[in-house]
């Protein structure tokens, strides 16, 4: 059966590929939505947080011996503890000066973290063994259907939902949103706000980190892996709206179907299309899509 002149099981193919990098597209444009909505910083060592959780898992599993699950539930922990540290000690020291001075800091922390990786473990992919528990798969008749690839998509829609919910729904996304508008009126009423900065940055790059778990045994674990999706999530970030958590999420997952899709019917495009798509909307609508509509904006 075709589609368009598209066989279906070549079709369904690329839908589930597109799905799977839609899904690691909004988890990292999540998280990078998040820090930029709240901390007014453009996290471009988001990548490499990424790619620190899953080389977490890596060696959690060759020099401990803790497996996939022990592995989601470590790394983000790890990743985000460095990040509180990172936070604390350097970059809440810039965010009341000239906001290139953090952005300047976060692509050198990226880069510093990519070459301590790259000068111990090289550029090459490591592999990373699916969970047995997620091996195999259904056989659907027209496609073969791996549960690996069904519990990546579940997961991220979860975590996204999850995400959205507590800063759009809750008491505490109230105090986060409130924030963004007037600090110092925030912290009148008793609340933290330099404590909940922190909490946010360190659970925006656990998210990053629990995403590269998850890509470990899809992508392999290598030092450039985080470099190669970051500049793609960054275009999706943008296409949803800087700081739009619903943005970042419908713009993930979609463009990764626009950019599946492409490969079965403009093979050619594939690489650019989500640029092309990126340079469509900063000229209909600048802010980007769903920009009226962010959870965290100022």
């Amino acid at each position: 059966m075709d589609i368009f002149g598209v066989p279906l099981l070549a079709l369904m193919g690329q839908v589930l590929i597109g799905l799977i990098n839609g899904s690691f597209y909004a988890l990292l444009s999540l998280g990078l939505a998040i820090i930029f909505g709240l901390l007014r910083v453009v996290n471009f060592a988001h990548g490499a947080q990424y790619m620190f959780g899953a080389f977490v898992a890596w060696l959690l599993l060759n020099k401990a011996g803790l497996g996939y699950w022990w592995a989601l539930l470590i790394a983000p922990l790890v990743v985000a503890a460095i990040g509180v540290a990172v936070e604390r000690t350097m970059l809440s020291r810039l965010y009341r000066i000239d906001h290139l001075y953090s952005l300047m800091f976060t692509f050198g922390l990226g880069l510093v973290i990519q070459g301590v990786f790259l000068g111990q473990y090289g550029s090459a992919g490591m592999p990373y063994t699916i969970p047995e528990q997620l091996a195999g798969g259904h056989n659907l008749g027209f496609m073969f259907l791996p549960h690996y690839r069904v519990w990546v998509i579940v997961a991220s829609l979860a975590i996204c939902i999850a995400t959205w919910f507590l800063i759009e729904r809750t008491r505490l996304g109230g105090y986060l949103r409130a924030a963004t508008e007037n600090q110092k009126l925030v912290q009148a009423f008793g609340v933290n706000v330099p404590r909940m900065l922190t909490l946010t940055y360190a659970a925006a790059v656990g998210i990053a980190a629990f995403a590269g778990v998850m890509a470990a045994p899809i992508y392999q674990v290598a030092p450039l892996m985080g470099t190669e999706m970051i500049i793609v999530v960054f275009a999706v970030v943008v296409i949803g709206g800087m700081g739009s958590i619903f943005g970042s999420i419908v713009a993930g997952f979609g463009l990764g179907l626009v950019e599946g899709l492409t490969k079965v019917y403009y093979p050619e495009a594939a690489g650019v299309v989500v640029f092309v798509m990126m340079a469509l909307v900063i000229l209909v609508k600048p802010n980007g899509l769903f920009a009226n509509k962010s959870e965290i904006s100022a």
